[in-house]
């Protein structure tokens, strides 16, 4: 049979606020061990299941820098690349500018002669100062380059100015006539041989040229060469083309200069293999994909490049064949000032990826801040709060245990009497 304690009202009022008190205590005691307010869903759902939203969020987004962060060293390691490329093809040029400061490269240059047949305007033959006074008059003279360009050249009595976007020039004298090869680009000066003759000889930048000489114009089937035809006119046929000379001394140092050429082009190729960074090299024709947000909708892909001698437009040279005379060097340069445009430019294209990169980053920080904070704000407590809580709560429970034993005081007093 169970027996119940009857409490008188004072006394179960008093356990009943003892009792509460004790239970704020401890949440108060809870608060301040955590930190926070909001421990479960019961102390506050809306806010808790807000707070662990955001903080999901933030821990996605974390997740994220560390593959955003191997992000910018891809690229930081691609920018190292092409700053080495860069400095190799500037040793490559450095080396063609020192074929251009060797001496020509044969002691006998290539020369044709060619004779006129044309109706002079006097008496007398050519002289540099005039030579339609010879059988050169009427001659109509074409040079076809390596490139297939045709430069028409004719001797005649009205000469004009040189026109250079035909290529066409009318020409009095030997003085003239230079002027027009020369401001044409063809490699080759004119001197008066005879009375009605006047013969090709290529110049020192091309040297090495091959001359051919036909009865009509055509495109040349060699890298250095040039083709030289006169109609029946008053050009004349041209007689038998001398072959250049090479110049021993000098084209040894010239395959020299080739041979340090191609070990840098070597270079080339190994430096733009190495520079990668974990597994991804941008310079030899990876991509690299970012990804900025939990979602991953937010991406920058950043295309690879092949940045090997080939992908440069750069190419071994062959000791004999290349540098021979300034002609080939000078094409050489061409190409490698092309290759250091080219890598100029892909290294402004990497860095305003890299700006990209890294301001994605520095965002990606602050909104992983931003939602930390968002969640602390409905979950944290206020330290300072909860601290003069627990003081008054403290107090108020050693009221109530007073308090209890007052109200206890007139049961006292009845044992009292039956004592």
């Amino acid at each position: 049979m169970t027996s119940n304690v009857v409490l008188t009202a004072a006394v179960r009022q008093n356990l009943l606020s003892l009792q509460s008190t004790a239970e704020m205590l401890s949440t108060t005691q809870t608060r301040l061990a955590t930190g926070k307010k909001v421990n479960s869903a019961l102390d506050n759902p809306t806010n808790f299941f807000t707070a662990a939203g955001l903080d999901a969020r933030a821990s996605d987004i974390s997740n994220l820098l560390d593959s955003i962060g191997n992000g910018v060293q891809v690229l930081q390691a691609a920018d190292t690349g092409i700053t080495s490329l860069q400095k190799l093809v500037d040793t490559a040029k450095s080396i063609a500018s020192q074929s251009l400061q060797q001496p020509v490269g044969y002691s006998t240059k290539s020369n044709v002669q060619f004779t006129g047949t044309g109706t002079p305007t006097g008496v007398g033959g050519a002289t540099s100062a005039d030579i339609t006074t010879s059988k050169l008059n009427g001659g109509v003279f074409t040079f076809t380059n390596q490139a297939g360009t045709a430069v028409t050249i004719t001797v005649g009595t009205s000469p004009s100015a040189f026109n250079p976007v035909t290529k066409t020039a009318q020409v009095q004298s030997v003085a003239q006539l230079n002027q027009a090869l020369a401001d044409a680009g063809v490699n080759l000066s004119a001197i008066i041989t005879g009375p009605d003759s006047l013969t090709f000889t290529s110049t020192n930048d091309g040297a090495g040229q091959v001359i051919t000489a036909t009865a009509a114009a055509t495109a040349p089937t060699t890298l250095d060469a040039i083709n030289i035809s006169a109609n029946a006119a008053g050009g004349g046929a041209g007689g038998a083309v001398v072959a250049a000379v090479p110049d021993a001394a000098s084209q040894t140092a010239r395959a020299t200069l080739v041979t340090q050429y191609n070990q840098i082009i070597t270079q080339l190729t190994t430096t733009a293999q190495d520079a990668s960074f974990n597994g991804i090299n941008l310079l030899d024709g990876n991509s690299l994909k970012m990804i900025f947000d939990e979602t991953g909708k937010s991406t920058l892909t950043i295309a690879g490049v092949t940045f090997n001698p080939a992908g440069l437009g750069l190419a071994s040279l062959a000791p004999g064949t290349d540098f021979t005379d300034n002609v080939l060097t000078q094409k050489v340069l061409t190409a490698l000032n092309n290759a250091s445009l080219t890598l100029r430019t892909q290294a402004s294209a990497f860095g305003a990826n890299l700006s990209i990169v890294q301001i994605r980053q520095d965002f990606s920080k602050k909104i992983i801040n931003v939602l930390q904070t968002g969640s602390a704000n409905l979950t944290l407590a206020d330290a300072n709060e909860e601290a003069a809580n627990s003081q008054a709560l403290s107090t108020r429970q050693s009221i109530a245990v007073s308090a209890l034993s007052l109200a206890n005081q007139s049961q006292q007093s009845v044992l009292q009497l039956l004592r």
